[in-house]
């Protein structure tokens, strides 16, 4: 073996093109583990297949992934979610005279849109989403988003009131049923029940 060698690593070469071939045995050096190739099976311990899951445990007859929540489960969960607020706003309302109770009320919905915000990100759902018995997660292993890219979503839920609040009603007829901003997101609603 010489600098400049065509054959390095002493593989066998293909006699027509004068380099490792297709094929071959590869070579390893002494006390480390040959690599398997394409076709052997895959390790214990290691899930076959690209997606987990979506949460759920693999077991016989388990589907991949289960049904999106329709147009009218997520309008109705956000719905009961804007219900969650109306007593700190009637707090607020019913306050104006009273610095003490504004500020309380004002308060309540800091606080409400906060602790909503963090058990979305964490669990996938808030309270309308758990009462009408759907989940937000991540479309690609159906885990929830966690509280920065739930933060992220509600910010871009702006894209959904632009052209005539269009990306709310887009999951009526969306083939994963999604709003504009869960398709920036990568997210889907899917239903637990």
């Amino acid at each position: 073996m010489s600098y400049g060698s065509p054959n390095p690593y002493g593989q066998p070469q293909d006699p027509q093109q004068g380099q490792p071939g297709y094929g071959y045995p590869q070579q390893t050096p002494p006390g480390v583990p040959p690599q398997q190739g394409y076709g052997y099976p895959q390790q214990p311990g290691y899930p076959q297949g690209g997606q987990p899951g979506y949460g759920y445990p693999q077991q016989p007859g388990y589907g991949a992934q289960p049904p999106y929540a329709n147009w009218g489960q997520r309008f109705l969960g956000t719905l009961v979610d804007m219900l969650v607020f109306a007593v700190p706003y009637i707090l607020i309302i019913v306050g104006r005279d009273t610095p003490a109770l504004m500020l309380i009320g004002y308060l309540a919905v800091i606080g409400i849109a906060i602790w909503q915000l963090i058990q979305e990100g964490r669990t996938g759902q808030t309270v309308g989403k758990k009462a009408l018995g759907i989940r937000l997660v991540r479309e690609i292993d159906g885990q929830p988003l966690g509280v920065g890219m739930a933060f992220v979503r509600r910010l871009a839920h702006f894209l959904d009131s632009l052209a005539c609040y269009l990306g709310w009603l887009w999951p009526a007829w969306d083939a994963k049923k999604q709003t504009f901003a869960d398709k920036v997101c990568s997210s889907i609603v899917i239903r637990t029940q």
